[in-house]
């Protein structure tokens, strides 16, 4: 076998053309890439299923009303869940999913970094939040 042409068919698929050496047919494969389910741990302990939709709506609702494009939404959406499922592990801790998403959000955007931590790191003071803000005026 041999392959004419390839082409990605999605971000987790491939479409590939092949033809036989020795009859010379040719036929189409699709391939897909296996992912392990992930499972969250939370705080309080509990295991429960890695919910994308979950994590797109945190980060969206972070993002409202700021000049972020859906294609940068989508992207750092598409990053996350990559850097996550990579970790070859079937199990992430909740603090760790947090984490990479405001470390994603400051690059992207201060003021959605900013709504995100206030929720994230549950504040339970303004001088809580003002040291972050602080901080992050200064570059850390």
């Amino acid at each position: 076998m041999k392959v004419i042409d390839k082409r990605d068919h999605s971000e987790d698929a491939v479409r590939r053309r092949r033809e036989c050496i020795d009859c010379e047919r040719r036929f189409t494969t699709h391939e897909r890439i296996e992912t392990i389910d992930l499972r969250v741990v939370k705080k309080s302990g509990e295991r429960v299923a890695f919910d994308n939709n979950k994590l797109k709506k945190g980060i969206t609702r972070a993002c409202e009303k700021r000049p972020i494009s859906t294609e940068q939404l989508q992207e750092t959406f598409t990053q996350i869940e990559n850097e996550l499922r990579s970790n070859d592990t079937p199990e992430i801790h909740s603090k760790i999913i947090g984490e990479l998403v405001m470390r994603k959000l400051k690059k992207l955007d201060k003021v959605a970094y900013v709504r995100f931590a206030s929720v994230y790191k549950d504040f339970t003071d303004i001088d809580s939040f003002e040291d972050m803000v602080n901080n992050l005026r200064k570059g850390k």
